[in-house]
C-alpha cells in the first residue's frame, strides 16, 4: 500500500500472490491494530454490478513516530507519520559534543517538542540515526569519528523518554526509507552514499541491507581518492572523508576568504546567490564524490546509487550533474535522495518505521 494504496483487497491478492482469504485475515489483524482502514468511497463506477471493491489504505491518523538525527554540530528532532512524511522538525545546536551533553540535551528538549507536536496520535517509538559504526541490536554507537564517541549506549541513555528506542546508522536507515517511501520505486539493489561531516554508505542486495560483522559495512572514510591531497587525521593524504566532508569543504571556504566561519550552509547560500567561487568549491566536492560513486558502482554494481549530499540536493543542475559526469557510462544510475532538505528528519523517523513495517504486531499491539 505504500506504493499502490488505496487499493482493493482483491488487488492486493493479485499483486502478492496471496489467497483472498489470507489477505482478508491479514487485513483484519492490521486493522485491529489501527494500521489499516477502509477508504470511504469505493473506487468503482456506480453502475458496476456486484459488491463494490472497497479500497483499503494505511491509517495515518492513529500513530506517529519520533526521530532523532545526531550530526556533528546539531541534532534534528522530528515527528513523522506512517508514510514517512515529516510533520514537524526542529534543529538544535549542540551545547557540547560529549555523549552526556548531546543525549542529556535531547532528554531535556524532547518533552517540549512532544508537547508542541501533541495531536492525539499515539507514538510508536523513538528512532535515533547517526553516522559511523552503529550496532542496532545493542542500541550502541560503536564509533563516531567526528564526535569522538566510542561504545556509547544510546538506547539505554534515552530510556527515560518513556518510548521504545531504536538506534541505527543513518545510511542504513535512509536506504530502508528509500525502499519504503522513496520516489524511485522498489529498489532491491542499491547503494546509498551519505556525504556530510561523516561520509559512509549502505548496501542493499536482494532487498536486504547488508550490516557486516560488527555492523561495519559501508565505512568509507579512508577510501583513497586520486587527485586529492587533503590531509587526514589518520596520517595519510587523499582520504574520502578528509576531502569531501562538510567540515573539510567549509574550512577550505574560510581559507579562501569566502566565509568567516566554517559553515557549509553559509557556503551553499553563497552558491545559491550566484557566487562563482562558492559554486566552484561545491563542484570540486562533487567531482570527488563522483569518483567515489564510480568506484562503488564498479565494485558493487547496484541498480541505483542514491546520493545524500547538500550540494546535489539544492544545486542539482550543477552538483548532481557533475557527479553524474564523473560516473560516466557505468552501469547503474545516480539519483539524489528522495527526501530533499528533510532527509535528516526522515533518517531518524525511518528507524522506527522500519521496525513498524517489519514487526507490526510487536510494536502496535
Amino acid at each position: 500500500m505504500l506504493d499502490n494504496g488505496p487499493v482493493a483487497r482483491s488487488t492486493i491478492a493479485r499483486l502478492t500472490g496471496l489467497s483472498a482469504a489470507a489477505v482478508t485475515r491479514q487485513y483484519a489483524e492490521l486493522a485491529d491494530l489501527g494500521l489499516l482502514r477502509e477508504v470511504a468511497e469505493p473506487r468503482v463506477p456506480r453502475a458496476t454490478v456486484g459488491r463494490p471493491h472497497v479500497p483499503v489504505d494505511i491509517d495515518i491518523d492513529r500513530f506517529v513516530c519520533y526521530g532523532l538525527h545526531i550530526a556533528y554540530t546539531h541534532v534534528t528532532l522530528a515527528l513523522v507519520d506512517l508514510r514517512g512524511r515529516v510533520l514537524r522538525q526542529e534543529c538544535v545546536p549542540h551545547e557540547g559534543t560529549s555523549p552526556e551533553a548531546v543525549l542529556g540535551g535531547v532528554l531535556r528538549r524532547f518533552p517540549l517538542f512532544r508537547e508542541r507536536c501533541a495531536d492525539g496520535r499515539t507514538p510508536l517509538g523513538f528512532g535515533v540515526a547517526t553516522g559511523g559504526r552503529v550496532d542496532p541490536e545493542r542500541g550502541v554507537v560503536v564509533r563516531h569519528s567526528q564526535l569522538d564517541w566510542r561504545d556509547v549506549p544510546v538506547r539505554d541513555a534515552l530510556r527515560p523518554l518513556g518510548l521504545p528506542v531504536h538506534v541505527e546508522n543513518h545510511t542504513r536507515a535512509l536506504a530502508r526509507a528509500e525502499r519504503l517511501f522513496g520516489d524511485h520505486g522498489d529498489r532491491s539493489s542499491l547503494v546509498h552514499l551519505f556525504v556530510g561531516n561523516v561520509v559512509d554508505a549502505s548496501i542493499v542486495t536482494g532487498g536486504s541491507v547488508h550490516q557486516g560483522p560488527g555492523s561495519a559495512a559501508g565505512e568509507l572514510a579512508h577510501l583513497r581518492l586520486d587527485g586529492s591531497t587533503a590531509e587526514c587525521p589518520c596520517g595519510r593524504r587523499g582520504c574520502l572523508q578528509a576531502t569531501v566532508s562538510d567540515r573539510a569543504v567549509a574550512e577550505r571556504a574560510v581559507r579562501a576568504g569566502l566565509i568567516p566561519e566554517p559553515s557549509l550552509p553559509t557556503l551553499i547560500d553563497l552558491a545559491i546567490a550566484g557566487d562563482p567561487r562558492a559554486v566552484d568549491l561545491l563542484l570540486d566536492r562533487a567531482r570527488h564524490v563522483g569518483r567515489a560513486a564510480g568506484l562503488l558502482l564498479d565494485l558493487i554494481n547496484p541498480e541505483v546509487l542514491v546520493l545524500t549530499e547538500a550540494g546535489s540536493i539544492v544545486l542539482p543542475d550543477e552538483c548532481l550533474a557533475e557527479v553524474r559526469r564523473q560516473v560516466g557510462d557505468r552501469a547503474g544510475s545516480v539519483v539524489a535522495t528522495s527526501f530533499g532538505p528533510d532527509v535528516l528528519a526522515v533518517a531518524g523517523g525511518s528507524v522506527v518505521l522500519d521496525a513498524v513495517y517489519g514487526s507490526p504486531h510487536e510494536l502496535c499491539a
